[in-house]
Formats: structure tokens, sequence, C-alpha cells
């Protein structure tokens, strides 16, 4: 701030015009520098408050910069805002009660919303908070006791926030506000250590000086809370006579959703944001009052339109909502701010100097964009940015570069510094942007969420929209690891699994039983007949999971049917193998022509893409580009969850084949998704000499003639279409790029052409089957394959809602989307249930227009319906699950499916995957009939859907629970059976061995044909251990079973001595020192590796010596083994069945492991 025309008082809000757009942060800066007050800068919705927060770090580094978000659930609903939501709040009220430290300015960012919204009063907040750090003196079981009255849920793995997890003298909990979960190391009542660490790998990360706990949720569910909210609910609502689910659940001390929404009958007292910042500056951001009246408006509708059905219902099941005023600030509030607080009101408009109002002046000024220079075909855009920002820095003023993200950034920068702009240099910090007395030339980049560029007080900013014109990105996320994912996806009870030996049985539980006279974890698994199968856990890794076992039955334990089953299949998928290796031969020996551009151009066009690539597309991308240029014909298969950006690497592929000259056909198996495609490929292209047609039933007999025609005479560049493209009788004038959408769902015909077509042509395909790592490993150097596994950087996750069916929500969210301009889905489970749900959506919703369809109308019924939705006649589809494989129409951004219970939970994802799909969120509204209970599987999987809203989830859950549809369709129709014969698992490392075979095979210089190798790879086997010392994992050391087991899984993945080191320090790290049995397991680990490579396929210790068996009864190396034996003949000797004996008193159990290790590492020796 450079000055104000006029004093203010107190209760006299200060005016700031002609403030550009992104500006306000930087002003709000400037008044937090002179001020000793905090500052409160209020902006108008969510998105603003986040950009806000970011620049206010950049502007003000060492400045304390909270947020206080909004709840992210409509007025008076029935849900609860979002764990992390409610931790971010509850942090920054636990900072603010907190002295502020001296000089370092202390900033709140928040929204109107957020400030409108009564919170608990700062006595709540101090009376709960409880400090913890090292050498502190405090119980155990006090400060578990601790955490349960602050809300923490107890559970077996700390992975979310509101969690804790004790073990032994190892306490794990997630607080609020913190962006990882703590450890704390008890040695009797003292702490020893407080860390941090990984809530992925469990992992410790480093130590921290203490941390502060307060509670999860803005209440707390104890003795007094209870009865206040009883008595003040009775008030309120009158005696309580028959069943109420809030108020039974509250008496009894249980969450229930959406109890926030009765927030101040669980306090004593209730307070606004201002209250915990007395006496600061108040800075309120463009067009901020008119939101405030927006949502006071809002807020009284629901209300309102609660508090009618409440009174027309009169039943204890209705919802009461409480008056407006207790949970909201009023507008009384509102005009009471500027007497407590100096209030600071920015304007993007012009005010003139006699306005009877307190004006403040800044230096801050709008720039013009550089829209007259991209619309020039004459003038080169980044050289008209050089020449501005020239005469910038010859007027002494620092040029900033903003670009949305770190690669637009720079890219920015290359591209300015090839048109002669040089020195351009990351931007660390802004004061060295305002550094006059620099000598360098200052000229720098920076990331920075700005859409329009401004100047004032020594810089010019400019920014990568007011070059480029609209770009929508958003900050990348970073990627979860899927290490845990392991570790918790542990076999449960009733799950069909595979034995590499004896075929498929039912998994029904994890049992300690003696052997040899140890206590041993065993798997117990059934078979057919009753018979029972008891696993040593050491030996997990041959149990495989089956998948999808409807209708499957068990193997007879010892029969002959699961080995010539195994045999069959494996007979077969070496003849696969064989094949795509035949296909890869010729393919690589095939040549083609080079379809080739130069790097500029493409690097122009891709400037137009609106959106940043994620990494996975970019590799993608940079995949086909290189095989089109290799000189042997692609076939490249691009994969990746749905929405996730494959058709933008097709449309680069098409780019670069039409600028090289070729024709480029797209075949999609769909009339409505080949009609999508033309769409997007005519709005990319739109300002290029490329010529694009469509050929489907959309197309008129006439048009379609003349198409089939400049096809042939080669005068069209890219055409898309249905399966008509492969007619025989359509011909190309010169055909390059043919690119596949989703080829499975072709016919056979259709398939067979394809496969004439990709002996000549560069081929694409696209599909959203996610490929498994397995499956991706053994097609590696036999089908070149590119993963999309990362959402696009713009994409926000779907929030989910899982709620019993409520109108007055329901017709909020069809308005809503209406509102935005949007389109939405409701989705009913059967094709009876429409006709009624019909009914239902013109009583909620009377003014919105409802098409119907369902997969029993004729063909061309539900296409003309289909055509209609997409061109917006209609603003909901009430459908069954036939849009689950639909088309993409980003329009379409709300979805309610109702009785959600009646869907599987892949059925429930790819549902919800239908919405969300544009740069706006989506929302879906899972509902049941709050009448009925839901069963425990339906509960579980409504549960699951609300835990898996974050990007690319589907991909994760189908990595880990393949569907079998999916798995066939990478090697051939016939497969799917095989799959059905020895599951999944089984099925994919199957594969990969074959393929590894005939790979052994032709670098041998076999003939792959007959299938003869010289040698054969024999990994396929498990040492079998009688020890005779304990091996398991205590319950009370891990007493979670699903986690047990996943350590079982993970132990039983150990290749390598070193990996075991790595894994005793995590088991220690996490649970504490290993008990006894712990260590046994992995020394048997440890035993296992040596006896591998030794050779020796059994072993049985006892108190008299140690027998040992060999593989095939073989020795790699017979002579050393027989002068090794008659060296020590007093205690070695072999007997007539070709077991090794070997003599030696063995008392204890350290005895037993010294001699195994002995004769092992001599074994070893002696066969290396």
């Amino acid at each position: 701030m450079t000055g104000k025309d006029q004093q203010t008082t107190l209760n006299e809000p200060v005016l700031i015009s002609d403030v550009p757009d992104g500006a306000e942060a930087f002003l709000a800066a400037d008044i937090a520098m002179e001020t000793a007050k905090p500052l409160v800068f209020v902006a108008r919705d969510d998105k603003r408050l986040a950009r806000a927060a970011s620049l206010f770090k950049f502007r003000l580094p060492e400045a304390e910069i909270v947020r206080f978000p909004a709840w992210d659930c409509l007025p008076y609903d029935r849900v609860s805002p979002k764990a992390d939501l409610i931790a971010t709040r509850l942090a920054t009220l636990a900072r603010l009660i907190r002295p502020a430290t001296q000089d370092r300015p202390r900033i709140v960012v928040t929204g109107i919303n957020a400030l409108m919204q009564r919170v608990p009063h700062p006595d709540f907040i101090r009376g709960l908070s409880l400090a913890l750090r090292p050498g502190q003196e405090i119980g155990f079981e006090d400060v578990q006791a601790r955490l349960v009255n602050l809300g923490f849920q107890r559970v077996s793995t700390v992975t979310e926030p509101g969690e804790f997890a004790p073990r032994g003298g190892i306490l794990d909990f997630f607080p609020a506000g913190r962006s990882t979960p703590v450890r704390l190391d008890f040695f009797g009542d003292e702490i020893e250590s407080v860390r941090a660490f990984d809530p992925l790998t469990q992992r410790t990360d480093q130590p921290i000086n203490g941390v502060v706990l307060g509670p999860v949720h803005e209440f707390v569910l104890n003795e007094a809370s209870i009865e206040r909210f009883r008595t003040e609910y009775r008030e309120a609502f009158g005696r309580v006579k028959g069943e109420d689910p809030l108020y039974e659940s509250v008496s009894a001390g249980r969450l229930y959703a959406g109890l926030d929404h009765w927030l101040p009958l669980l306090h004593e007292k209730m307070a606004l944001l201002t209250d915990y910042v007395q006496g600061a500056e108040l800075v309120f951001e463009p067009d901020v009052a008119a939101a405030k009246d927006a949502r006071l408006e809002t807020i009284s509708d629901f209300y309102t339109a609660r508090q009618s059905v409440f009174e027309a219902e009169k039943t204890d099941h209705s919802y009461k909502p409480i008056t407006p005023e207790r949970l909201y600030a009023t507008e009384t509030d509102w005009n009471a701010f500027p007497d407590q607080h100096r209030c600071w009101q920015l304007t993007n408009f012009s005010v003139p100097s006699s306005a009877e109002v307190a004006l403040a002046r800044h230096a801050y000024r709008s720039l013009p964009t550089f829209a007259d220079a991209r619309q020039d075909p004459e003038r080169n855009i980044y050289t008209a940015v050089r020449d501005r920002s020239d005469k910038a820095l010859g007027e002494g003023q620092s040029v900033v570069i903003a670009g949305l993200s770190a690669g637009s950034a720079n890219r920015l920068a290359s591209n300015l510094g090839e048109a002669g702009m040089e020195g351009i240099k990351p931007l660390r910090g802004w004061h060295e942007a305002l550094d006059a007395q620099s000598e360098d030339r200052r000229v720098f980049n920076a990331v920075l969420p700005l859409e329009r560029g401004f100047e004032g007080g020594g810089f010019a900013l400019f920014t990568e929209q007011d070059i480029l014109g609209e770009r929508i990105v958003r900050p990348r996320k970073r990627r979860k690891s899927d290490n845990f994912l392991t570790e918790v996806s542990g076999l449960a009870t009733g799950d069909l699994v595979v034995h590499v030996e004896h075929g498929i049985g039912r998994y029904v539980g994890l049992l300690t039983i003696d052997l040899s006279g140890a206590a041993h974890d065993v798997l117990h698994i059934e078979y057919s007949g009753g018979d029972k199968l008891y696993l040593p856990v050491e030996n997990i890794e041959v149990l495989s999971r089956f998948g999808d076992g409807e209708g499957v039955g068990l193997d007879k334990l010892g029969g002959a049917a699961w080995q010539a089953r195994k045999a069959r299949v494996k007979e077969r998928i070496t003849r696969v193998a064989r094949d795509l290796m035949r296909i890869a031969a010729e393919r690589k020996l095939r040549k083609s022509e080079i379809i080739d551009v130069p790097e500029s151009v493409l690097e122009e066009f891709s400037q137009t893409f609106p959106y940043s690539e994620t990494d996975d597309q970019l590799n993608a991308i940079e995949d086909v580009i290189e095989d089109l240029a290799s000189g042997r014909p692609m076939d490249r298969l691009v994969c990746g969850d749905v929405g996730f950006g494959k058709t933008e690497v097709a449309i680069r592929a098409a780019f670069v084949g039409a600028m090289a000259g070729h024709q480029v056909a797209i075949v999609a198996p769909t009339t409505l998704l080949a009609r999508q495609h033309f769409k997007t490929f005519q709005d990319r292209f739109k300002d290029l000499n490329i010529r694009i047609a469509q050929l489907s039933r959309l197309v008129n007999a006439k048009d379609a003639s003349a198409t089939k025609e400049a096809l042939e005479r080669g005068e069209i560049d890219i055409v898309i279409g249905t399966h008509a493209l492969l007619a025989e009788s359509l011909t190309f004038g010169n055909l390059g790029l043919l690119v596949i959408d989703e080829e499975q769902r072709f016919g056979v015909r259709q398939k067979e052409r394809l496969k004439k077509l990709k002996e000549t042509v560069h081929v694409l395909t696209l599909t959203a089957t996610p490929i498994p790592r397995t499956l991706q490993l053994a097609l590696t150097g036999v089908k070149d394959l590119s993963l999309i596994a990362t959402p696009p950087i713009d994409r926000l996750a779907v929030r989910t809602f899982i709620m019993p069916w409520d109108g007055v929500i329901l017709r909020e969210a069809l308005m809503r989307e209406q509102f935005r301009g949007g389109q939405s889905y409701v989705v009913c489970p059967r094709v009876k249930d429409l006709g009624t749900m019909r009914e239902r959506l013109q009583n909620i919703a009377p003014e919105l227009k409802v098409a119907v369809a369902h997969g029993q109308m004729p063909p061309g019924e539900l296409e003309d319906v289909m055509n209609a939705f997409y061109d917006r006649k209609f603003d909901i589809l009430l459908s069954t699950n036939i849009i689950e494989s639909g088309i993409d129409i980003p329009t379409v951004n709300t979805m309610i499916i109702y009785r959600a219970d009646m869907f599987g939970l892949a059925a429930l994802y790819q549902l919800r995957g239908r919405v969300g799909r544009s740069k706006l969120r989506g929302y879906a509204y899972l509902s049941f009939d709050g009448r009925r209970k839901l069963t425990a599987d339906a509960q579980r999987r409504l549960d699951v859907m609300k835990t898996l809203d974050s990007l690319g989830a589907g991909f994760t859950l189908a990595s880990h629970d393949l569907d079998i549809r999916g798995a066939g369709n990478l090697v051939g129709e016939e497969q799917t059976g095989h799959i059905k014969e020895v599951g999944i698992e089984l099925y994919q490392q199957m594969l990969e061995e074959a393929v590894a075979e005939v790979q052994l095979a032709n670098e041998l210089g076999v003939d792959p044909s007959t299938g003869e190798l010289r040698q054969k790879p024999d990994d396929d086997w498990v040492p079998v251990l009688n020890t005779g010392i304990a091996v398991y994992i205590p319950e009370d050391y891990v007493e979670a079973l699903d986690v047990r087991l996943g350590l079982y899984r993970r132990v039983g993945m150990l290749r390598e001595v070193s990996e075991i080191d790595s894994f005793v320090a995590e088991v220690e790290d996490r649970f504490g020192p290993p008990p006894e049995p712990v260590l046994n397991l992995l020394k048997t680990v440890e035993f296992k590796i040596k006896a591998r490579a030794a050779r020796v396929e059994k072993l049985d210790v006892g108190p008299k010596g140690i027998v040992v068996g060999f593989r095939e009864d073989k020795f790699a190396k017979p002579d050393k083994l027989i002068s090794w034996i008659r060296a020590n003949s007093q205690v070695m000797s072999i007997r007539p069945d070709q077991r090794l004996v070997f003599k030696r008193k063995i008392e204890t159990d350290d005895e037993r492991k010294k001699a195994i290790v002995s004769l092992l590492d001599n074994l070893k020796k002696l066969a290396a």
C-alpha cells in the first residue's frame, strides 16, 4: 500500500478500487507487512481460497499462513464434511489460540462460507489440547484414553486422520492438521521418541520435537456433551416418542452421519472465526458481499425445505433442522465486523475520488494480453512477449513469466529463449524479483496459479494464459505407492485359492498347530470331499488368488484332474506364447514408411492442448512418435483407466500422420463413440488445413458415398467411423495410420479385416482394460505397450455421498447441476424401477426434462435417446447401468444411483467414472432405502466406494482384483476359458514363464514350433523345511488378522537375504522389537533361500541330526559332494533313498539354526 486518501475510524471500511484480477493476495500481503495485527483474507469461493493461499506463500514466504476452509457439504445435509477437511479446520483453530511468532505476519486465508459459519468456542479447543514430546512422563493407557475421548478411532493400521493403533509399547496416531501420522515409542510411562511416519509404507521418517493432540471432530461425545445434546434436542423438537436414529445414536455415544449439522446442541457456546483473531485486519475479495447474500439465501432455502417436510411428517424419523442463526452467522453478525476489525474491501472497478468513502491507493495495474499477436499469422507470439519484456526491463522493472505448472513454465522459458529472450532464471523467492540492486538481467519464470498478468511495485508479470490463451491446469499430486496395498490385500475367509501343486481350494483361516514339537502358523485350505491342507506360512507364495469363483468346483486333494488341467492349459499357453513371439519377430523384420514431422511443428500443435499432460501421457506420446519414425510397422497398445487421456495420444499420432501426408483412420466400436471422437478431432484441428470426415450410420447415404470416394482419391486426411471403415469395399488412397478404440469390442469379421490392415500400416490400439504388472511384464518384448496410470492434472476427484434417499438433497443436487449448465444421470438397478423413479423425479424436480434409456429398448430408439441427451435436449438421463461403459459426455457431472446397495463394487466404480470427466467436480450420490437394513456386504461395498474417491483408484482396484473379461482381451478370445481353469494369478504366472521359455528357445536356436528346449528353467519349486522351531507372528505382536496375513504374504515374496534384513528393520520400526517366533519365521525364509541355491528340496531336523533330500535326487557337483562326505564320514552318510544324513546332537533352537545354516552354506559352496 502506498498511502490512503482519507483516514478512517475502526468502523469505516476502506475501499481499494481498480484491483487487477490476481493482485488481491499481493495487496493483502502489503497490508500484512504494514500492521502488527493478524490478517484474515476472505475469498468468495474455495477455488479462489486455494489460489490466494498459494500466492501468499510465494509473496510472503516468511509469514505464518493458515487455511480455514468451509464444510464441503450442503446446509442441513445428511452427510458430514470430509475428515481431512475437518482436520485442517481444527488444526487452524488450534494454531490461532496460540500466540503468533514475533516479527512473523499471521495470515488466515478463508472463504465467505467458512466466515459465515459458527465454530466451537476457543475454550473448547484450548481445553482439549494436549502436547506430547520426547521425555514426557505420561501413561501409555492415559494417552490411549485421551485419543478415544477426542474421537480417534482404533484401527489395526493407521492410514487416515483420526485413527490410532496401539502395539506393545508403540502408539501410532494421525492427528488433525498433520500431513503424516505420528509414532510414539514408550519406555514404561515415559515417551522415549516421537517420530513421523509414512502412512503408505508405515516406515518412520524423522524424529520430531513433539505433537499437539486435539479433537478429531468439531465436537466430542462425552458424558457432558451427550446430556447437553439430549436436553437441547428435546427443547427444540419436543419429546422423543418413537425411534429417532439421531437421538438414539448420540445417546449411546455413537457417531451419526451428518451429526455436524446439529453442532450447537453439543456445545455450551459457539463462536465465529473472527473470535480467534480479535482485532485482526479483514480483507474482502471483490464480490464477497454478493457471495455472502447468496450463501444466506441458500441456508434459508434449505432450512425452509427441511422444516416444511418435518412439519408435514411430524415423525421421529424426519430430519429435524435447527434454526439457521444457531449454526450460521446472520446479517447482524456481518454488519458488526467493522466495529471489531478494520475492514478492507477490494473491487475490480473504478470508484470516483469524489465518492463519500475511504479510499486507499495502490500501484498494481492490469496488463493487456497477447491476443492481438496470437490472432496475427504474421507475428510470432514469443517474439511479441520478448519485445514487451525488453520494454519493461528498460523501464527498470523485473519481468516474471508465470506458468500454471512446472512443465509449462519451463516450456515457456525454452520457447522464449529460442525467440531471443535470454537469461530467464527460475524465481526462487519474490524478494529476488524486487532486488533492484542486482546486476543480473532480472527475467524470471515461476509457477503461479494466475490466469491474468499485472504490473506494480517494480515488476511486470505475464501469465501463460496471457501468452497462449485459455489453458486450465491443476497442481500435480504425489502418486501413492502400491507397496502398502500389497500388505493389506490379505486373503479373506472363504476366498478361492489356487495351490500350484494341488489346485483350487477354499481358504478357511489361519491356524497355529504343533509342527515337530513347535508352534507353527499354517493356512488351512479345504478341498473337495472335506480334504484339508495345512500350508506353512513361509510357503505362502505357492498360493494365488483364483479370482471370480462363481460356479467353480474344488479340486480333489491328491487327485490327477488338477495336474492334467494345468498341463492342458500350459500347452495352450505355450502355443499362444509361440504365436506372440512369431508375430513380434515378423513385425521386427517388416519395413514401413517413416512418418515424421519436425519437432517444432509438433511442439506448436502440442501447445494447443488445453490441459497439462501427465507424465504417463507424455511417455505414451513419445513412444508412439518414436514408433512412427522407426521405419517398422507400429503395433502399440495404449492402456489406461477411463478418462485418463488416451484420446490425446491418438490425436498427436493422427497429427503426425496427417502432416506427413498420410491418411489416418480412427475406428470406434459404437456410433456414439465415433461421433464423440469426430467432434473432438474437429475441435483440435480447427485451425489447421487438415480435412476430417465421419463415416457411420449417423451420416446419410449421399454424404457417406462422397466420403468413400474422397478417401479413395486421398482427399481426406483423417476419417473417423465405426466398423464401416473396415468394409472390404472401402479403399484408401494412402493409409498410413490406423487407430483402434477398444479392439476387443469388434466382431470376428472385423478383426480379420484388422489383421490384414495391420500387415501394411501403423496401428495404435487404445483400451481402458487395466493390465496388472505381471501380465505387462509377460508381454514385454512381445507387444509394445504404454500404460497411462495417472489421471489428467485438471481432473478433480468425484465427491461421493452415501445416504438414504432424500428428495430435498437430491433435488438440490439436480438443480445445482442445471444451474451450472450441466446434466445429470439417475441410475436404477432394474428396468422395472424406471417408471416409479420417473414419477419421483417429476415430483421433486418438475422443471427438469427426463429421458429414459435401458437395454431392452430397440437399438434405434436407444440411439435416438442418447443422441438427444448428448445434444442437451434433456436435463436428466434416467437409465439402468447401460451407461456404465457408455461415452464421455463432459457436461454430465452429477449422478444419482438409486438402491446403490444392489450394485456390485466394480459396477459402482464404473458408473461413478461417468461423471467428473471435465474440469468441473463431479458429484455421485449413492442412495439406499433408509427403511431397510443394509446387508454387511452391501455396507462394505458402499464404504469402499467412499474411501476410493482418489483419482486412479479404479486402476489400483483392478490391478488387485482383475476382472476375467479384461485379461482375456490381450492374448486372444480363447484365453478366457483357460483363466477360469487355473485362476487369474496362476494364469499370468504361467504365461510369463511360457514367454520366457520361448524367448530362451529362440536365443538357443531351437525351433519354437517343436517346443524342444535344450534347457528349461527349473524355478517352480519350493523347499520343504521341517526345522522344529516355532514359526509364527504372535497375535499380541500384530493384533489384526488381515495385517498378519499381509505380512506373511510379503515374507513369501522375499528372495534375497538383504531383503530379509530390510524387512526385519521395517517390522521392528512398526511394531517394536520382534519376538522369537517372528525372528524364526524370517530365519526360515533365509533357510529357504539357501536351500534353493543348494538344490535342497527337503530338510528334516531332529534331536539326532538333519536329513537332506536333493531336487530330483541330483546334485550339481556330485564328485565334490562325495569327497566332502568321505572327509566327514564320522557324521555324514548317504542313505539308499539318496538322502544325505548329517548326524549331530541338537538340543536347543539356537543349535538347530546354527546346524542348518552351516550345512546349507557348505552345500551351496559345493554346488557353485
